[in-house]
């Protein structure tokens, strides 16, 4: 164990003063933490969530060893927003931008940053998009000591890219050049944060691997969508210089079976989950390592994507875009050995940016004597292990700035919000439009609008959503 020395504390006895030397460990009770995020996974796309048609095993053996959130969402219903605020630990009160064209500014702190004054070791491996500015809102200079993967959105648009970011060097990826598929981008994400996990370190380790799967376009190596045969609907793509649909000038390659294709990224996905937990158990870490698994948003419909088909949001209504539940309830599983010994379902409601003051508690970072951090999340470090205390009763808050036309036009149209209280969520979209009112809990289909009839609580809602717009 390595001992370090923090703080002197001078305490007065009569007339004498007497110092105590104060000291802490720092690696060895301290867990390490494998923050797991997917690109645009449904809440029903796992099947410890219901009965999906898609092959999850690792994940549901995951969830039954461990703590599966019925009632944990995402930071918003589209990727750049809700990465934001998992970054910082801010919902979209706090937030400058909610469009998905927002990025991290200079003056941000983030969990990594965080985390590093408890001296973890910070790694991110795949997807970053929400700093543009080399050397300044890069992951090295967000609190990161290494990265490598996707710097820019649409970068994250493949699955097989040709360029990937080594610690802000760019890397060619010679085996995707010239249309071949030979490096998928989830298995090199995964192979990184093996060979992180296996070397030999003082401090605890905190990696977020973003994975860009199963966000189109739709591709996975051909083992994984072989699993699968499922009546198919072809994606055309672009036919002869014309697209076929809103997306296809960003996916503009034809896919002979989408569905098969999507449960395969899916199922692989699951299989990497499985790969890191044996790295974790042979290197004996597994114990001491909390995992969390979630999706940065709802299902999508692009490039070929049938979230109809798969249910993929079920129970609830919407998808990506949507602040419907179907756009941000997402899945959230936590497994943790150490403290988890009795794997649970856990109908807490909590959000994105209630991770970076978990963490900070569960590391034992006081976020009062962390310069410039500015969070509006609450730990739940209570309920994470086997005696869980019941957290009090919050507003939890979202808001989405819709792009006009194109989803990546830039230009930005419509707002929406949504709250949620206990059993109550509210929904408007737009500041000019009616208040939507649901009992989510007997609703979650978000189908009979209660607005003229719960009145009073309507009015709550109402008055935040002007407070907030």
């Amino acid at each position: 164990m390595k001992i370090q020395r923090i703080r002197s504390l001078p305490i007065m006895l009569g007339s004498v003063a007497l110092t105590l030397m104060s000291y802490v460990s720092v690696a060895a009770d301290k867990p390490n933490v494998l923050f797991i995020l997917t690109d645009d996974l449904g809440f029903n796309q796992v099947g410890a969530y219901s009965s999906t048609k898609i092959k999850t095993p690792n994940l549901d053996e995951m969830a039954a060893n461990g703590v599966r959130f019925e009632q944990a969402y995402s930071g918003n219903t589209v990727c750049s927003p809700s990465r934001v605020s998992l970054f910082t630990g801010r919902d979209g009160r706090y937030m400058s931008n909610n469009s998905n064209t927002v990025q991290l500014e200079e003056i941000d702190i983030t969990m990594a940053h965080v985390l590093k004054h408890a001296d973890y070791d910070t790694a991110l491996f795949g997807k970053y998009s929400i700093g543009s500015k080399m050397g300044v809102t890069d992951p090295l200079a967000m609190g990161f000591d290494t990265w490598y993967g996707m710097y820019s959105i649409l970068e994250g648009h493949r699955q097989y890219p040709q360029i990937l970011w080594r610690d802000g060097v760019k890397e060619r990826i010679k085996a995707n050049e010239g249309g071949r598929q030979g490096a998928y981008a989830s298995e090199i994400f995964t192979n990184e944060t093996i060979d992180f996990i296996k070397q030999d370190r003082e401090n605890p380790f905190f990696v977020m691997l973003a994975y860009t799967s199963p966000h189109a376009d739709l591709a996975v190596p051909k083992q994984y969508s072989d699993m699968y045969d499922f009546p198919e609907t072809p994606y055309l793509g672009m036919q002869n210089g014309k697209p076929t649909d809103k997306y296809a000038w960003y996916y503009p390659e034809p896919i002979e079976r989408p569905n098969a294709v999507l449960a395969g990224m899916v199922t692989a996905l699951d299989d990497y989950v499985g790969q890191l937990i044996d790295t974790l158990k042979k290197t004996g870490q597994l114990d001491n390592t909390i995992i969390i698994f979630t999706s940065d948003n709802g299902p999508h419909d692009e490039g070929g994507a049938d979230p109809e088909f798969f249910d993929a949001a079920a129970p609830y209504k919407g998808q990506k875009r949507d602040l419907y539940d179907g756009g941000i309830h997402v899945p959230m599983i936590l497994h943790w050995p150490d403290q988890i010994k009795q794997g649970r379902v856990d109908q807490t409601p909590w959000t994105f940016a209630d991770v970076l003051p978990t963490l900070a508690d569960i590391a034992g970072v006081n976020l009062d004597l962390v310069p410039r951090v500015r969070t509006n999340g609450v730990s739940i470090k209570s309920i994470l292990n086997d005696s869980p205390i019941e957290m009090p009763e919050r507003t939890l808050y979202w808001e989405f700035s819709k792009q006009v036309g194109d989803p990546n036009s830039g230009i930005i149209g419509d707002t929406f919000q949504a709250a949620r209280r206990g059993d109550w969520k509210a929904v408007r979209y737009g500041f000019d439009a009616d208040l939507e009112l649901y009992n989510i809990s007997n609703d979650p289909n978000e189908s009979n609008n209660l607005v003229l009839k719960e009145k009073k609580i309507a009015k709550e809602f109402l008055d935040m959503f002007e407070t907030y717009k």
